[in-house]
């Protein structure tokens, strides 16, 4: 089974709606961001999917976090980034992230300018052109139900 066919699979286990929203972020994002690659983790509480300019998820910026409570753009090392307009959700030292309930919120200027400030500040810059890869690094054997 190819990578696409496995990530096709695990979006699989989402209600219709959410995912049909996962496909459509994860979309605008690889448009985006054409040379990151794309790291898959298929865990217990959510299906997490990052992009990032190397296979190893510390490098990674922006990605997406979906559970059975929807879907989230997820900033690895959101602490760190500007916020002027307060739209970062969390209160760890590291992480924070946006929720996303329908695809043109990932358009607004505010969402927009924190996924730049992401990939401008990212440990490890993008290559400037080439294809990233879509990398699936590990699937849990035991998941919270997806619907």
């Amino acid at each position: 089974m190819t990578p696409e066919e496995q990530l096709a699979g695990f979006i699989a286990k989402f209600d219709p709606a959410v995912a049909k929203l996962i496909n459509a972020a994860r979309k605008h994002l690889r448009k985006q961001f054409p040379s990151a690659n794309e790291l898959v983790y298929d865990n217990y509480n959510f299906l997490a999917m990052g992009l990032s300019a190397t296979e190893r998820a510390s490098d990674t910026f922006v990605g997406l976090a979906a559970g059975s409570g929807g879907v989230a753009l997820s900033f690895y090392y959101g602490a760190s980034l500007p916020d002027p307009e307060n739209i970062l959700q969390g209160a760890g030292n590291q992480h924070r992230f946006v929720r996303i309930d329908k695809l043109d919120r990932l358009a607004e200027p505010a969402v927009q300018a924190v996924i730049e400030a992401a990939a401008a500040t990212a440990r490890t810059p993008l290559p400037k052109t080439g294809k990233g890869r879509l990398i699936i690094k590990s699937i849990s054997a035991k998941q919270r139900p997806r619907r």
